[in-house]
């Protein structure tokens, strides 16, 4: 539990309160579905999980879901995996996404932001004629429903409509950002099989250009399954040949068709790694993912047609995913392309001044960079339209909450939230109407029994443990991508406690009902909230000569940073010199992507191994955290338990 007094940081005044969209849906739920009219939010929450099934149905019936076909029940199956959740219903997530453009046909859906920090917008009008357009244009290249479409793109405009026409037409959307190498996106795509891929042919960032034609024309080779590449020319330059161009897609007046598709045909695919093997390709649904970011900024994030909502992200992070929901609540979305700190530290609170956002959202990583280069945001910007200031990624420190407490404004709503790309949402976080504790999120969110359990599987409070989640949540996945017998998505999460949902995160539920998130309890490297597996790096490190074998590790560390060591065994004759330190990052640079580059690399006398040769990152990474050795590791499990010595040595150094 945090340390800080019981006096909250921030508390809502009572009209903020009474406005709020949840206290709303309170009263409402409270007279046609029996949910609790005293208690607050946390009586709210207790019977959202009490009572799943109202619930949700509650909630579809509050955001007006229109489903083309109605619903038998609310869960037909509720074990986890394999809930089903709507059976027999119909819907479109892009129809609902663009529901704003009946009413609102000349206010901005999009507000486009590049280097230049200048908003462009694009209309709901546009947005839906560009969709529309496209997603004839889509089925007549034969895209048909459950074809996958990928997208090698920025954050910008074109990506939102690619998305939304490839929702339209029941396809199925995946991308990465365009500063993932290509044998990187090549692990993700290659799965999935896409049959169309939107590419650019560049991306500006930090002030510089860079070319991505060589990255493009080596995935047109490696994904023999395309039938169509559509080109963006965002560096101006020509389609390369045999390319189609964006602007002859979208160029008609065309009304979007929607295909009703069933509530849990697949929307996207979003990978995340784990520490072995290729990326998980994990596929959530057009209903769940509808509910669930309805319920998510509806209510937790208080969202609605006269907000804008702005939060750093790339395409290759599900933050990209859940800013694009935002028009579901028809609300503006905020696009920003390019350098979190270009020109300068202060950059992203220069564009939420610009943009007039009221929602904010970036990394605890941003918050605590800006702390450290002596920024004050309500002294250079105009930030009074923000009222939310959201962060995620990695927990937000006390001393981040502080930060933005005295150099926003002291009356601020800061949210840290957390979730993951698994459920593309969150398990604990904003509650418009709870106060804010330092070091603490504010509570678990709606229609989501989280829990803390110890290794036994009992609950425990003011104690850390697992994350668990008792009961299925609509976003859960689907499925993951070539796992024919689910094996790999239950042992991904349902493997330690049967039929219960464990996340991988360290968490301690407090007595009054807040929640405090510890860091990742597996070793999956969480970079900016981009999660990435130990596997990636090693198969491109150890591509080199010079590396006989290497360890990486990601630790969050107790001022919001986070330490990502790269350990490297070297072969014989080789030494860790300047040429070969910069030969490593330019290669991870490269072949992954600039954030997983290594804060250190730091030569190994060797790398432990279990007895049956698998690397063992966990217990390297508790003793650089300090852990004693007799309880880091199990010291009848490793193969030569005299490497553990150096790494000991190293955490008492850094100590």
């Amino acid at each position: 539990m945090s340390t800080d007094s019981l006096q909250p940081l921030w508390q809502p005044d009572p009209e903020r309160i009474a406005r709020a969209r949840i206290t709303r849906f309170q009263a409402w739920a409270a007279e046609h579905h029996g949910a609790p009219a005293e208690g607050g939010y946390a009586a709210l929450q207790r019977w959202s999980v009490d009572d799943l099934d109202t619930f949700w149905k509650a909630v579809t019936q509050w955001f007006d879901v229109r489903f083309s076909t109605p619903y038998a029940r609310v869960l037909g199956d509720r074990s986890m995996p394999g809930a089903q959740w709507f059976p027999e219903a119909t819907l479109n997530y892009a129809e609902h996404a663009l529901r704003a453009a009946e009413t609102r046909a000349d206010e901005p859906a999009l507000l486009h932001v590049d280097e230049t920090h200048e908003p462009r917008p694009v209309t709901w009008a546009e947005l839906r004629r560009e969709v529309g357009s496209l997603a004839a244009e889509l089925r007549a290249l034969g895209v048909r429903p459950g074809d996958r479409v990928s997208g090698y793109l920025p954050n910008v405009p074109q990506a939102v409509v690619a998305l939304l026409a490839t929702a339209a037409v029941g396809g199925v959307w995946t991308s990465c950002a365009p500063d993932f190498g290509a044998r990187s996106v090549l692990d993700r795509f290659q799965q999935v099989e896409p049959v169309v891929l939107f590419t650019v042919d560049g991306y500006r960032y930090g002030g510089k250009e860079h070319d991505r034609r060589e990255a493009v024309a080596e995935l047109r080779r490696e994904l023999p399954t395309l039938r169509a590449v559509i080109h963006i020319p965002l560096l101006g330059t020509e389609a390369p040949e045999g390319a189609l161009d964006w602007s002859a897609l979208t160029s008609a007046d065309t009304d979007p068709v929607f295909e009703q598709v069933p509530f849990d045909h697949p929307l996207w695919v979003l990978y995340s790694s784990g520490t072995t093997g290729l990326p998980k390709a994990i596929v959530q649904s057009q209903g769940g993912i509808l509910v669930e970011h309805l319920k998510q900024l509806g209510l937790h994030c208080d969202l609605g047609p006269e907000d804008r909502f702005f939060w750093y992200t790339s395409t290759g992070w599900m933050m990209w995913n859940f800013l694009v929901s935002g028009l579901l609540t028809g609300t503006t979305i905020v696009l920003y392309d390019g350098s979190p700190g270009y020109p300068d530290t202060g950059a992203q609170w220069r564009i939420a001044e610009r943009t007039g956002a009221t929602l904010y959202g970036t990394s605890a990583a941003y918050v605590m960079a800006c702390r450290k280069a002596g920024v004050h945001p309500s002294r250079d910007f105009d930030l009074s339209s923000v009222q939310c200031v959201a962060t995620t990624g990695s927990p937000l420190p006390p001393d981040g909450f502080r930060w933005l407490h005295d150099e926003v404004r002291d009356d601020l709503w800061i949210a840290s939230v957390s979730g993951g790309t698994d459920v593309c949402s969150c398990f604990a976080g904003a509650v418009p109407t709870l106060p804010v504790h330092v070091g603490e999120l504010q509570a678990p969110c709606l229609g989501t029994d989280l829990q803390s359990w110890d290794p036994s599987g009992n609950p425990l409070v003011d104690e850390v443990g697992e994350l668990v989640v008792t009961n299925p949540m609509p976003s859960m996945p689907i499925h993951f991508w070539n796992d024919p017998d689910g094996s790999r998505y239950h042992d991904s999460y349902f493997d330690t406690y049967p039929g219960v949902w464990r996340h991988g995160d360290w968490i301690t539920v407090t007595s009054r009902g807040s929640v405090v998130i510890h860091g990742r309890s597996d070793s999956t490297l969480n970079r900016q909230g981009v999660r990435m597996g130990s596997a990636d790096i090693y198969e491109a490190v150890e591509r080199l000569p010079e590396i006989r074998e290497s360890l990486v590790i990601g630790i969050e560390q107790p001022d919001g940073g986070y330490w990502m060591p790269l350990f490297v065994h070297l072969a014989p004759g080789h030494v860790l010199d300047e040429a070969l330190l910069n030969r490593i990052k330019q290669t991870i640079r490269e072949q992954l992507s600039p954030r997983h580059v290594p804060d250190e690399i730091i030569e190994v006398p060797g790398v432990p191994h279990t007895l049956t040769g698998k690397r063992i990152e966990v217990p390297v990474k508790r003793l650089l955290q300090g852990t004693p050795l007799d309880k880091a590791v199990n010291p009848g499990s490793i193969d030569n338990l005299d490497l553990l010595g150096f790494y000991e040595d190293l955490a008492r150094e850094r100590a």
